[in-house]
């Protein structure tokens, strides 16, 4: 149990994010400048919600960060949302290179496919984020970053071990995360 402890919580989604988006960022930009652009969409996409989701276990909203009870999500879909939608708005103001913008779709995209799921389904967003930047770190960089689908293996056997979720729950999380790094196709 303590070392599902240690993955869950050393993987989980704003840290996989600040260090996703930000390798994102270089790729998209050929070099160190696309860095800042990276650290922007994992302030959007893994700190506003990390933070928000804090807000709220104060308030005595939720007991943990986990949010195990799906029916208690939505609210945190509707931030990362909004939040990836202004970072996006700052992206396209500022002329962030082109990759990072996609990357940003992919994520706004996964996020409405998880909102969605989560309305009948409990879905894993932590298998879903983790597999998502790894996706897309291959795209971006190269295919070598499929290697890294093993931490993604550790984070679904964490959230299972831990009683977060089911199997099925992590695996389809994994896979809808995944598919965010289609947008690329589409670039």
């Amino acid at each position: 149990m303590r070392t599902a402890r240690v993955v869950t919580d050393v993987l989980q989604p704003r840290n996989v994010l600040v260090a996703g988006m930000t390798g994102i960022g270089a790729a998209a930009a050929g070099d160190w400048t696309g860095v800042p652009w990276g650290l922007l969409g994992a302030v959007c996409a893994g700190i506003v919600p990390a933070t928000y989701i804090q807000w709220e276990r104060r308030r005595g909203t939720w007991g943990d960060r986990h949010v195990v009870d799906r029916t208690q999500r939505a609210p945190i879909f509707f931030v990362i949302l909004g939040s990836l939608g202004l970072g996006t708005l700052l992206m396209l103001l500022g002329g962030a290179p082109t990759g990072i913008l996609v990357a940003m779709l992919g994520l706004w995209g996964t996020t409405v496919a998880l909102l969605a799921v989560n309305t009948a389904w409990k879905i894993s967003v932590d298998a879903a984020v983790s597999s998502g930047v790894v996706a897309m770190l291959a795209v971006t960089h190269t295919v070598w970053w499929l290697a890294a689908y093993g931490l993604v293996a550790g984070v679904c056997w964490s959230r299972v071990a831990l009683g977060y979720h089911s199997a099925a729950q992590t695996v389809a999380g994994a896979s809808l995360g995944a598919s965010g790094a289609a947008a690329f196709l589409f670039a």
